[in-house]
């Protein structure tokens, strides 16, 4: 019971940090994602190719990794602000880190923030971080029953990322089980099937954040 009391009492402030976010993020007219999935399911890659595509914007990123800093370095090449965050042995990113990441970041010169969370589909969906919105990023190359194996994930998220479709074939992969098994699990999500590195499939969901920022 102790170690239950624990955890309730590390979600409960996590959960009034993230509101103080959130009203951050307001008052300073910033739009948030937070980005989650597992390592290698192109996070960064998706953030690179929005960078590009969301020219009419500036972007900032917060980019979470366990100890590499290897991200944050791809992400700085492209001439954006980046604050890098080490989280040691923790396997997702808090709101008290993002809170100490916002202060690196150039925040009058920024109209969106994309938080790029470590790589797990699990670890990540008890704590809000405070972002407007919640993205999950899986690729098809991670098996077709990915999806359905982690459904938390994707009912607490706002849109879904089916990434490598242009691959699925040889990998032995149905993308359109993984479409399928997420609208199963939240029907209020977008799932978008894309190949990031081929560019296909990207601008509906560029589309669809335009939108949600208003």
């Amino acid at each position: 019971m102790h170690d239950i009391s624990v955890g309730r009492d590390i979600l409960e402030i996590n959960r009034s940090l993230a509101l103080r976010n959130r009203e951050f993020f307001d008052e300073k007219n910033i739009f948030s994602v937070n980005i989650m999935g597992a390592v290698g399911s192109g996070k960064t890659s998706l953030i690179e190719i929005l960078c590009r595509k969301l020219g009419d914007f500036r972007v900032g990123v917060i980019a979470g990794d366990v100890v590499s800093d290897i991200d944050t370095g791809r992400l700085m090449q492209m001439d954006i602000p980046v604050a890098g965050i080490n989280t040691g042995k923790e396997c997702h990113l808090d709101a008290h880190l993002i809170e100490h990441a916002l202060q690196k970041l150039p925040l009058d010169e920024v109209d969106i923030v994309f938080i790029e969370n470590v790589g797990n589909l699990i670890c990540p969906v008890d704590f809000d971080l405070g972002a407007h919105r919640r993205v999950v990023v899986v690729s098809v190359s991670e098996g077709d029953d990915t999806v359905e194996k982690h459904p938390m994930i994707f009912a607490t998220a706002d849109a879904a990322i089916i990434n490598k479709i242009d691959i699925a074939e040889a990998v032995e992969a149905d993308y359109r089980k993984m479409v399928d098994d997420a609208g199963r699990i939240n029907p209020r999500l977008n799932v978008c099937p894309v190949s990031i590195k081929k560019d296909s499939g990207v601008d509906e969901f560029v589309r669809w954040l335009k939108n949600e920022r208003g």
